[in-house]
């Protein structure tokens, strides 16, 4: 794989960002976008812990995806303080994932602003991750295609963008969400998946307080360097294609892929998994 470091600015215009990053649709790590946010000192583990400590969380780990797993269903909840001990003590799998922290704790939204930016950013839904050292997100883009702000907080993560043009590169899961989840794209097998030497993406290492710009519709991967949190906000796309795109895997693709797997149990997930291979072989002439 080709990865090149994702660019750096220290601060930002709204004209800037319009011109530079969302237009082209490239990728930007924004140093001091936050540093005006009560959360910048505030947010760390243990103030998540003192806050939140109460709130039962639902846990992700990297099992691999079979026909009884529900949407987004959770593997397992805690105690968010009984979580934060655990990433403190020791490396853990397991992350939340996609979690309205404001819904539990509204004073939470005390803490940051929505960045003008030039994004019309949705504000029902800031969302929260955590992971623990060396827990991972696996390669995945968004259902809804959005442009993302992913704002950084205790800690290093580092991150490895795909844009869409790449997916042929990718061995993407037929409909999903998802790339083949043995792939492991610290240190790729090129010879079970030689396609990948095609690739070309974006990496980067978020610090506390860094923002990530990921453009809409980009494969993302996620590794917790340390043990940290990262905040979400949102905004719909702007291509046409893309808002169509979002609205077929909504409606359709997420409700079909759930009627496959009632119906064909672990026997679909296994065929989805083969034609990710068959599938992006035969585009690149490779034998199958």
């Amino acid at each position: 794989m080709k990865l090149t470091e994702i660019h750096r600015v220290k601060n930002i215009t709204k004209e800037e960002f319009v011109k530079n990053y969302l237009k082209p649709q490239k990728p930007v790590v924004i140093e001091n976008l936050i540093g005006d946010w009560p959360a910048y000192d505030k947010w760390s583990l243990d103030y998540i812990k003192e806050i939140a400590g109460d709130k039962e969380v639902p846990l992700y780990d990297d099992r691999p995806v079979t026909h009884e797993d529900g949407f987004n269903q959770a593997h397992a909840k805690m105690k968010m303080a009984d979580y934060i001990d655990l990433l403190k003590r020791e490396p853990t799998n397991y992350r939340i994932f996609l979690y309205n922290i404001m819904k539990e704790v509204p004073s939470l939204k005390k803490d940051f602003k929505f960045p003008k930016i030039g994004l019309r950013l949705i504000k029902q839904i800031p969302m929260v991750f955590f992971g623990g050292e060396n827990s991972k997100v696996f390669m995945h883009h968004d259902i809804d295609w959005a442009n993302i702000l992913h704002f950084h907080f205790h800690g290093k993560k580092q991150c490895i963008l795909f844009p869409p043009d790449q997916t042929e590169n990718l061995y993407k899961v037929p409909h999903s969400l998802i790339t083949r989840e043995d792939i492991d794209f610290d240190h790729p097998d090129y010879e079970k998946f030689p396609v990948l030497k095609k690739a070309e993406g974006f990496i980067c290492e978020l610090n506390h307080g860094e923002t990530l710009y990921m453009p809409e519709g980009y494969w993302h991967y996620m590794k917790y360097v340390t043990p940290g949190f990262s905040m979400s906000l949102r905004a719909l796309p702007r291509k046409p294609g893309h808002l169509l795109q979002a609205v077929y895997n909504v409606f359709i693709m997420r409700h079909f892929d759930n009627l496959m797997r009632r119906r064909k149990g672990q026997a679909w997930i296994d065929e989805k998994n083969e034609r990710a291979i068959a599938e992006t072989h035969k585009k690149h002439g490779l034998a199958v």
